[in-house]
């Protein structure tokens, strides 16, 4: 990716389900890089390939308090010598920044990264994808190369192709968490006719399937929707627990929004005989772990367990 070294993600054995000759596989897109990792990685790459063909000196991009996305973004900025800026979601985020980034760790790695913030009401955030909206930026900060939020797009969904090597071709199901679609759509482009694509929505709603099929044309997918937990960022005492078993007994960390998810659902469809015998499996780490700490923030004032790191 340009200038920006990453590591070849391993693939390794979790576990095998005896009872059901079923192995569960992970492939670890989480090491790919210390600072953009897993699929956001996957998603900027042609992205900030694209604008530095285009001459782009800043990229402009969205996002939440504690996203991914967006101290992906800017950790790769500063590495490749863009310019970055984030809109963020909650003006009051912007009222005292000293404070908000005194306690939020994920804002504070993108400010020291030399992200801009620019923070604006949820009513505003949710015009993010109108052309009124991005000419105002545009006035407002000049010329800048777009990425939406989450990173999905054309691009993001060719990035997020090459996942998927002639090494995953002996798995019988992929395995994705899914926020914006693009990471499982790269998948699916990727994935054999053989094969079944499940996907693990982190949020309620059912435009998830129409965004997917914006990207591909194939067939070999379904969402499983049983296992977010509320909704986007909503956990409880049995996925928290589930996570410091899982990352205490194979030494591999989930992030509780995305992949924790995916994987307490993965156990969950083996345990209720959902998922064929004698399947071979591969989920897919997309990373995220970095909002792990904002997340026990929010658990600490709930009074509950915290995640272990």
């Amino acid at each position: 990716m340009m200038d920006l070294n990453f590591v070849e993600p391993p693939v390794e054995l979790v576990t095998h389900f005896k009872a059901h000759n079923i192995s569960l596989h992970i492939k670890r897109e989480d090491l790919i890089h210390p600072f953009v990792s897993g699929n956001k990685f996957r998603k900027l790459k042609y992205n900030l390939q694209e604008a530095k063909n285009n001459g782009s000196k800043t990229i402009l991009t969205f996002g939440g308090a504690f996203s991914n996305h967006i101290a992906a973004v800017a950790a790769a900025g500063k590495l490749l010598g863009f310019k970055t800026i984030g809109i963020i979601r909650g003006e009051e985020l912007g009222v005292d920044l000293n404070t908000t980034l005194n306690h939020n760790s994920t804002l504070r790695f993108a400010k020291e990264q030399g992200m801009g913030f620019h923070f604006i009401n949820r009513e505003k955030y949710r015009e993010k994808d109108s052309s009124e909206f991005i000419e105002k930026l545009k006035f407002d900060f000049g010329d800048f190369y777009l990425i939406p939020e989450g990173g999905t797009n054309e691009l993001a969904v060719k990035g997020c192709e090459e996942i998927m090597t002639d090494a995953e071709s002996n798995f019988e199901i992929i395995c994705c968490a899914v926020g914006t679609g693009g990471t499982i759509s790269g998948i699916i482009n990727a994935s054999h006719s053989d094969q079944k694509v499940l996907g693990f929505p982190a949020l309620k709603g059912d435009f998830l399937s129409s965004e997917i099929r914006n990207f591909t044309s194939k067939t070999n997918w379904e969402l499983v929707t049983d296992y977010h937990f509320g909704g986007y960022a909503k956990v409880n005492g049995e996925l928290i627990n589930f996570l410091n078993k899982f990352k205490r007994k194979y030494q591999i960390a989930l992030d509780p929004i995305y992949t924790g998810k995916m994987i307490f659902g993965i156990f969950d469809l083996i345990e209720k005989s959902s998922i064929p015998e004698n399947s071979r499996i591969l989920a897919v780490h997309t990373g995220g772990l970095q909002g792990i700490e904002g997340m026990n923030k929010q658990l600490s004032k709930k009074k509950l367990p915290l995640i272990e790191i």
